[in-house]
């Protein structure tokens, strides 16, 4: 590819990928849509004007590990100790029963292979805890004893997601599944969350001593993106995904993280305010430019529409995911407005159900037509609950207030 060719398509990419989002957001609906229905226009399932190069997924993997670094800047540890028993069986259960679902659709019904049913169970697996975030957000429920349990659930289910994901890469590019390769993986993981933590707070504390006396502006994006890079290429050498790093980064950079050694590596909350503020423009210039990739990816052209199966398959998975988040809300003790309302706000997949999708894809793991039906089943997913959520709580919005009081 030329250079200004190069260019021309980055400048379409975000500007389409940002009108579509708004677009998106104008219809009450998460602005990934947006995203993800710009790559689609303007790939090969319609206008054809952009292929998914070499230069593009170079980018869209920038992004997508500067998006995990958002979702560990975001997440709250504590938030899981205060929400306690009920956070966990919502987070659990459902993990594993989508897992266990799509797994048994694939390989027992579909016929597919283990590893291809895996990566269909893990498709089904993660919350996105962004698009939950925002709708609660914009209920003013974020605080509210079930807003509490379901944001504590989403971080337990994020940090179960991601180990999953690490599993599956390995199986990915070890050509299957293997107890070895399981145990290897868990053992790295393990040792990544544990250290690199620990390690991003204590070269933050070097950070923040430099960004005081420094006399360059621009010293806290550039340190900061520097060192999700760094975590994203160690993780990578430990034999897990790069995406990794930027979570682990993240998680260590939270305003919300904490140490076992606390008191003396106590956390500055006006840093840790400007980190978030300083690189919240990085992350969204980069983020678009993934899910707009996605959608470039998929070639809605070659898939037989008239075949029963695209059809059939998408529908089962879709009662799948839906059925599997449904099940760990009603087992907890709580008003059944409040299960119901914890049962739609732990459905919806958005980015990383596409994460989960694509390296699926990536690995030719997933054929043309089994990778565009997961994207219709995380599209579903990611559209309907939203507007559920807003119809139940314009409906029974007292109930659960009540509920909630009582």
């Amino acid at each position: 590819m030329q250079t200004h060719d190069f260019f021309l398509y980055l400048l379409v990419i975000l500007l389409t990928a940002r009108v579509f989002a708004e677009l998106a957001t104008r219809m009450q609906a998460p602005s990934v849509i947006g995203e993800l229905f710009a790559g689609v226009v303007l790939g090969p399932s319609l206008l054809g004007w952009i292929e998914p190069v070499e230069a593009i997924k170079l980018l869209a993997e920038i992004g997508i590990i500067l998006l995990l670094f958002e979702v560990g800047l975001e997440t709250d540890v504590k938030r899981l100790i205060r929400t306690g028993l009920k956070s966990f069986v919502v987070a659990l259960v459902g993990f594993l029963f989508p897992l266990v679902l799509g797994f048994a659709l694939g390989f027992w019904v579909w016929g597919l292979s283990l590893l291809v049913s895996l990566f269909i169970g893990g498709t089904l697996t993660a919350t996105s805890i962004g698009i939950t975030v925002r709708v609660l957000s914009d209920l003013k429920r974020q605080q509210a004893p079930e807003g509490q349990i379901v944001l504590g659930a989403a971080v337990l289910d994020d940090i179960l997601g991601v180990v999953l994901l690490a599993l599956l890469y390995e199986f990915s590019i070890g050509g299957g599944a293997s107890l070895l390769n399981a145990s290897k993986v868990l053992v790295f993981v393990g040792a990544f969350f544990m250290l690199a933590p620990i390690a991003a707070k204590l070269i933050s504390l070097i950070i923040r001593r430099f960004d005081a006396v420094s006399l360059i502006p621009g010293l806290l994006p550039t340190t900061i993106v520097t060192l999700v890079l760094f975590f994203a290429w160690l993780a990578h050498a430990l034999g897990a995904p790069e995406l990794l790093g930027g979570f682990a980064a993240g998680l260590a950079l939270s305003r919300r993280f904490f140490l076992p050694l606390g008191i003396a590596l106590h956390t500055d909350e006006g840093f840790a305010h400007r980190i978030e503020e300083q690189m919240k423009p990085i992350v969204h210039l980069f983020t678009p430019i993934f899910f707009v990739f996605v959608g470039l990816s998929l070639n809605l052209r070659q898939i037989d529409w008239g075949s029963t199966f695209i059809w059939v398959f998408s529908l089962t998975l879709l009662a799948a995911a839906i059925v599997g988040k449904l099940v760990g809300a009603f087992l907890i003790k709580e008003p059944w407005t409040v299960r119901w309302m914890i049962a739609m706000a732990m459905i919806p997949r958005g980015e990383v159900g596409l994460i989960f999708a694509e390296l699926g894809r990536v690995s030719k793991i997933f054929n043309n037509e089994i990778y565009a039906g997961m994207v219709i089943v995380i599209a579903f997913t990611t559209l309907l609950p939203p507007f559920m959520m807003k119809w139940f709580y314009g409906r029974y919005g007292d109930r659960v207030l009540t509920a909630a009081h009582g």
